[in-house]
């Protein structure tokens, strides 16, 4: 069931998610992410103490295998969208005798 365009102010981000600093590789980071953006603030539950929010929509996350898909479908429901580029990924080239060598200490600033 789509909504009419312009209808909506639902408002969401488009990335494409980084690697996990639990992993080396570079696996599941290529696809995109659709995320709604928080309409109301978060606050401490009363009773628990936990965070708690009246917007459910903080825990949709929807995955396309590339940006145009994503912008499609924001389009398409009448959603508010922005789009963050990815960083580009730089490889820095080493080897292994790298981590024994011998860099001077830098002199210390006369002051």
């Amino acid at each position: 069931m789509a909504i009419e365009p312009g209808i909506s102010n639902i408002q969401c981000r488009i990335y494409q998610p980084p690697k996990s600093s639990m992993q080396s590789g570079r696996a599941k980071t290529h696809s995109w992410v659709l995320e709604y953006e928080p309409e109301t603030a978060r606050h401490p539950e009363p009773l628990m103490g936990w965070t708690a929010s009246g917007d459910t929509l903080n825990q949709v996350r929807i995955g396309f295998p590339t940006k145009e898909e994503a912008i499609a479908f924001a389009e398409r429901e009448g959603f508010g969208y922005s789009v963050e580029e990815p960083k580009p990924h730089r490889v820095r080239p080493r080897s292994y005798a790298d981590n024994f060598r011998y860099i001077p200490p830098k002199p210390a600033a006369a002051g």
